[in-house]
């Protein structure tokens, strides 16, 4: 028997402007520290988009994956490197809407999926369904296809493609269909190859593309693909070979990009990127840029909100001294290191890839020793991220932070980057460190909701900050370097201009004139308000990309 969310459901009339239905798929929904379907950025801008979607009363539903041991739970081995392990989450909350559908895997491998539903009341988000494989009727490996997010193993990447994608587009179905099909990024592709065979109107497909990196526009092998029941049958060769470029390759992206009747990118300097990676290629929509955002009413803690408000120094710095409290016992907890809360405190947090450059502080070794020495100036600086469990060099770099800030004092690494701890490290730092190579970031969002909690962003002028950074005003903006250097020579110049800007610019501002740093903080949370909060970005969606 079907609950009420065994239909197209919201627990309200949805707004005159947002009545379409749309429903959104994507790999990973950032909702709560405690529902383990998330990794990391891509999880927490869906996040922020489900709440505000409820908020302004849109006809939203979300599709997602029941992850049965989520991304991976981050600790460490005894000698304190990177350790990934993996446990069964449970959750007491989900619904059991009543829907099943098939799938077919290896073509005509049968796969049962089913859905559960978050309802609206828990978290204040939209509906979400949730679907899994780990139900009655299906052998081990039909089972462990929901059991960790972004698994390891390609056959498993695939059939998770399929089930998000044609599982996710047959639940939409027996929930009544959809005004439009949303894929936020290519893991649900297989979802527009079934729907326009199923004779959907491909003017309801949209498409957001979230990376310029290689490694986040996904391509495989046509043939591989047709054969594992990619496209929800099995195409012909001359129909496989209108899908595939460069010898029976299929991409991900650009075959969303030609599906799709609208597409856009996550900030307007990624839109330009983005329109010149697939300059070359026929037949793919515009990809006009739609800014991302976060959920202020979510991320910013109250405190903040109210101090920034009558621009009030004294209550800011009672708040940011109890959130550099919260965080320092943190740090303690995890390093036994116990830091000051009059220090200048610098975290670096994101995941742990090669072209954000969580190094590059040290890229000049005397000249680090000499920052995190300085008598005059002290800085403390904090570093966090969940690298991929299988990314050798991203958990090298994390494993050699932690080697070479062991026994300093004002040097932390720390694991478990998720909801709270990013939470944390936001509302208790005094800078937030973005230094990727400029052009890698399609958007980055982790900036906004450090300026929301007072933190002040250092950043390369890179993804969302164009349209946001004004040097010394709002934040601190590095000098642009050409993209086209040699990496090396991109990496020692911008950890120069990165040196000058903190011993010359950030550190006298922060500690002989403290007015002047109060002013950089209240302008950057009025400025990051309302343009970079979610409720606009999901308006956004509506007026730009879904009519």
């Amino acid at each position: 028997m079907k609950n009420k969310y065994g239909q197209w459901y919201h627990p309200y009339e949805p707004a005159a402007e947002f009545k379409k239905r749309v429903a959104y798929f994507c790999m990973e929904f950032g909702i709560d520290q405690g529902l383990k379907t998330f990794a990391g950025g891509l999880g927490f801008l869906a996040g922020s988009h489900m709440r505000s979607a409820y908020a302004l009363k849109q006809n939203v539903i979300g599709i997602g994956m029941l992850w049965k041991y989520g991304y991976y739970d981050q600790t460490r081995h005894k000698d304190r490197t990177l350790m990934p392990i993996w446990f069964t989450k449970y959750y007491s909350f989900l619904e059991d809407p009543g829907i099943e559908v098939i799938v077919r895997v290896h073509s005509n491998q049968t796969v049962r999926v089913k859905a559960f539903v978050l309802p609206p009341g828990i978290f204040g988000t939209v509906p979400i369904y949730f679907l899994t494989t780990d139900v009655e009727g299906n052998d081990h490996l039909a089972r462990s296809i929901t059991h960790t997010l972004y698994d390891g193993h390609e056959n498993t990447r695939v059939a998770q493609n399929i089930v998000l994608g044609i599982g996710g587009a047959k639940v939409v179905q027996a929930l009544g269909g959809a005004d439009r099909y949303h894929l936020n990024e290519g893991h649900g592709l297989p979802a527009f190859y079934y729907l326009r065979d199923q004779g959907v109107d491909t003017s309801k497909f949209v498409f957001t593309t979230h990376t310029p990196e290689r490694g986040g526009n996904v391509e495989r092998n046509g043939a591989y693909l047709n054969d594992f029941g990619f496209f929800g049958r099995t195409l012909s060769k001359q129909e496989l070979h209108a899908e595939t470029i460069n010898e029976n390759t299929l991409s991900y992206t650009l075959s969303a990009l030609r599906l799709a009747n609208k597409a856009n990118a996550v900030s307007k300097l990624h839109a330009k990127v983005a329109r010149d990676m697939w300059k070359d290629y026929s037949g793919t929509a515009d990809i006009i840029p739609i800014t991302n955002a976060q959920d202020a009413e979510f991320w910013q803690e109250k405190g903040y909100t109210k101090a920034s408000k009558k621009r009030n120094g004294s209550a800011f710095r009672k708040v940011k001294r109890e959130w550099k409290e919260n965080l320092f016992q943190e740090v303690l907890n995890q390093t036994g290191k116990i830091m000051r809360t009059d220090v200048l405190t610098i975290v670096w947090a994101r995941r742990f890839a090669g072209y954000k450059r969580a190094g590059l502080l040290l890229w000049d070794w005397e000249r680090f020793n000499r920052l995190i020495r300085n008598d005059k100036y002290p800085v403390q600086i904090v570093w966090a991220g969940k690298p991929y469990p299988l990314d050798l060099h991203g958990i090298g770099i994390f494993n050699h932070l932690e080697r070479i800030t062991k026994l300093v004092p004002n040097l932390a690494v720390l694991t478990g980057y998720e909801l709270d701890l990013s939470r944390t490290l936001k509302s208790g730092s005094d800078i937030w460190l973005n230094t990727p190579r400029i052009t890698r970031e399609a958007s980055g969002t982790s900036g906004m909701t450090a300026a929301m909690n007072g933190s002040v962003n250092v950043s390369i002028n890179d993804g969302w900050m164009p349209e946001f950074g004004k040097h010394k005003h709002n934040s601190f903006i590095l000098p642009e370097v050409p993209h086209t250097l040699p990496h090396n020579e991109q990496d020692a110049m911008d950890a120069t201009n990165l040196y000058q800007i903190l011993e010359n610019e950030v550190l006298p501002i922060y500690y002989d004139r403290p007015e002047e740093w109060e002013n950089i903080v209240f302008n950057a949370m009025d400025d990051v308000m309302p343009a970079f909060d979610s409720k606009r970005m999901a308006k956004e969606y509506y007026e730009k990309l879904y009519t």
